[in-house]
């Protein structure tokens, strides 16, 4: 009885996770170092939010080269695991919410996403929003298919970089 409730639940979260985001996709550590090395360099100045932070890997390579990792995960199983593998890091904070739903911290410099193919515009949006309300510049990493009407500035693989600047009023 108790393994049906347990295997209930995660089926639960899992579907949620699914509904509300999108299904978890590891990232592979040699493809995300690349991309700090040869797309963009993350340093001990960046800011990086990673929407849909999964494990928090590419959290704990963003803090390895001295950044400040911010993960927003809506799976609290995802959010738990993350937290563990990432407890040595001091830089990396995995947050149990909805990228949708908050407010970009000020000091937010890149923004990490892994495919985009369904939620490319609404990316755009909230991202121009955001460097908008900031009053500065956010970069955009994006890991799998490009987004929609928007040339990236670089591409390297499977990554594309992408910059918001902020509108004037």
């Amino acid at each position: 009885m108790a393994w049906f409730i347990i295997t209930a639940v995660i089926v639960l979260l899992a579907g949620f996770a699914i509904f509300f985001g999108a299904p978890y996709v590891p990232s592979q550590r040699k493809y995300v170092r690349r991309a700090f090395d040869q797309l963009y360099k993350v340093t001990t100045k960046d800011v990086l939010i990673d929407v849909g932070s999964g494990d928090g890997l590419v959290l704990r390579l963003a803090a390895q080269r001295g950044a400040t990792a911010i993960g927003y995960e809506i799976n609290p199983g995802l959010v738990v695991i993350s937290r563990l593998l990432s407890l040595r890091y001091k830089k990396v904070s995995i947050q149990l919410a909805n990228f949708w739903r908050v407010e970009l911290p000020s000091a937010t410099t890149v923004v990490y996403i892994f495919g985009v193919s369904r939620d490319g515009k609404r990316f755009i949006r909230k991202l121009q929003a955001e460097a908008t309300r900031l009053g500065h510049s956010l970069t955009l990493i994006c890991y799998g298919s490009p987004l929609a009407d928007l040339k990236p500035e670089k591409t390297f693989e499977a990554y594309h970089l992408y910059t918001f600047d902020p509108l004037q009023s």
